[in-house]
């Protein structure tokens, strides 16, 4: 940057990862343009939980109040049983930033897109080979069917893991008065159901199932799956039409596979590391690159340079939280009812502090000590 000319970046996607990283780059003294295929940003969409890594990313971007404002915060997170019995339980508030936060993706999103400068995001802008982008450095954050992923690693390609996966968004029933707010998870025979506070007065719940036990087009969760569940979820089962349920086949990439970094490209997100939904992990780990990108990028001699500082950042990580998240699907999807029994006998046994750790391995993760991205040429 000695030059006094600024490098220019092109992200590929305007999803969560690539919008966070558009900010953090421009943040660090970057041109950057934003594609997105989509000709409007999204007004409709799911819910998500932003751990205490994620926060620290927002901090650091300086959108962790404005994103608070739009949020639940979840101070813990249970593990039940379908007549309503605890399996686990943990705490999830940290002394630095509270609590997790329950938000809806479109203002998680409008967020991140308002943050950029003027002109940076582009919409109805495909791209259709990314070698053809005339930047310094070009970020694939395009998702599980990157375009930049599939031109640079053709065979690096998504692999269906069995399980299909509804989510939904309702109005917000209140619950017994002094209920502490978090997330819930409920483990049946291989199917289960989570119900999630989120945004300012909606709850974001969401079904998993084998995908072999559903006809092929059924727009939503059987009911029968959850037939005598413990409330509220027979309950929100009734009162959502099929219509209003967003119906997905789970992929990932598989673990540690995909090199996050070639020449002057990179990849964040679900382009570079697509994992099963299992740990709520997923925006997080978007979040957490677009940070330390931008750090690398800035400290680096050259692109390929920190680039390479970047993929040998990242990848140790998110390839661990990916087996992870595979590890916890395996257990979820048991549908013979001795392995079902006695996992839940050893969820049972587990004391609360181990599953508080092995939450902690993920949440407790924070950026680079110098990544100061919360003002427009702060680097």
């Amino acid at each position: 940057m000695g030059s006094g000319v600024a490098r220019s970046a092109v992200v590929v996607g305007g999803g969560v990862g690539g919008l966070a990283t558009g900010l953090a780059l421009q943040r660090a003294g970057w041109d950057v343009q934003v594609r997105e295929r989509a000709p409007v940003i999204e007004a409709a969409g799911t819910g998500l939980v932003l751990w205490p890594n994620a926060l620290r990313c927002l901090r650091s971007l300086g959108l962790l109040g404005e994103v608070r404002d739009r949020s639940t915060e979840l101070r813990e997170s249970r593990l039940l049983l379908p007549d309503g019995r605890t399996l686990s339980r943990a705490g999830v508030a940290t002394p630095d930033e509270g609590g997790a936060l329950g938000v809806l993706r479109p203002d998680l999103v409008e967020l991140l897109a308002a943050a950029l400068a003027p002109g940076t995001l582009r919409l109805g802008a495909p791209v259709a080979d990314p070698c053809d982008l005339d930047a310094d450095l070009v970020v694939g954050a395009d998702g599980l069917r990157s375009v930049v992923r599939t031109t640079l690693w053709p065979s690096a390609q998504p692999v269906a893991r069995g399980s299909t996966v509804w989510r939904a968004v309702l109005p917000r029933r209140e619950g017994p008065p002094g209920r502490t707010p978090g997330l819930a998870e409920t483990w049946g025979r291989g199917v289960r159901f989570g119900v999630v506070p989120v945004g300012v007065g909606s709850t974001y719940v969401y079904a998993v199932a084998p995908a072999g036990d559903r006809p092929t087009e059924q727009p939503g969760p059987l009911p029968e799956w959850f037939e005598r569940w413990h409330a509220p979820v027979p309950a929100v089962l009734e009162s959502l039409a099929p219509d209003r349920w967003l119906r997905h086949d789970v992929h990932d990439l598989r673990p540690g596979g995909t090199p996050l970094h070639r020449g002057r490209y990179a990849l964040v997100g679900d382009a570079g590391h697509a994992m099963e939904p299992n740990l709520g992990q997923g925006a997080c780990l978007a979040l957490e690159d677009a940070v330390v990108l931008a750090h690398c990028v800035t400290a680096g001699a050259s692109v390929e340079t920190a680039l390479e500082a970047y993929d040998a950042a990242r990848r140790r990580r998110v390839a661990g939280l990916s087996r992870r998240s595979r590890q916890v699907g395996l257990m979820a999807s048991r549908t013979r009812p001795a392995l079902t029994r006695v996992r839940d006998a050893g969820m049972r046994l587990t004391p609360d502090w181990c599953t508080r750790l092995a939450l902690r391995q993920a949440v407790d993760w924070r950026p680079p000590a110098v990544a100061d991205l919360s003002r427009p040429g702060s680097r």
